[in-house]
């Protein structure tokens, strides 16, 4: 069904908006996706605070064009869907996550870094990086490591000579 100019320029808009606020986003090639598919997808990012839109390349492709990125614009070939979040990662793992499991109608073209486009291999490292919880986690475990190993060691030796 055609889409009139007011609702084209309604469209591109709103992308523009989202853009500017964004600090990443991802673009994908849907094709054949089903629509339940979809909604699994719309509600798992709309639980990350991820926005997600499908529009025509045409109007994506202007919308970025007053977005004023750094880089080489991804070459958009097929339908379109845009995922937008103002956390760095989180569209690029929870689309990265999507598309493993839907391979044959998802597609990973690329996206927006920090303001630099990025190629698909990119967003794809990207998405590995894990959550900031999951870092902050991580980095506890490693400072409390060395403590925990000399306790350990301090009641061996505890435990090894006799008591008088």
């Amino acid at each position: 069904m055609a889409i009139n100019k007011a609702k084209k320029k309604e469209i591109v808009e709103k992308l523009e908006k989202s853009f500017s606020h964004a600090k990443s986003i991802v673009f994908l090639g849907v094709k054949g996706i089903k629509v339940n598919e979809q909604n699994k997808l719309r509600k798992k990012l709309r639980d990350e605070k991820v926005g997600f839109t499908i529009a025509k390349k045409t109007l994506v492709g202007r919308a970025l064009d007053k977005a004023k990125f750094s880089g080489a614009k991804p070459e958009f070939t097929a339908e379109l869907a845009v995922a937008f979040s103002e956390d760095n990662l989180a569209s690029h793992r929870e689309i990265s996550d999507f598309q493993k499991k839907n391979k044959e109608n998802v597609k990973i073209i690329g996206g927006v870094f920090d303001g630099v486009y990025v190629d698909a291999v990119k967003v794809a490292e990207l998405a590995s990086i894990p959550s900031l919880h999951t870092l902050h986690a991580q980095l506890v475990n490693l400072l409390n490591s060395p403590i925990q190993g000399f306790v350990m060691a301090l009641s061996e030796i505890a435990k090894s000579k006799p008591q008088a």
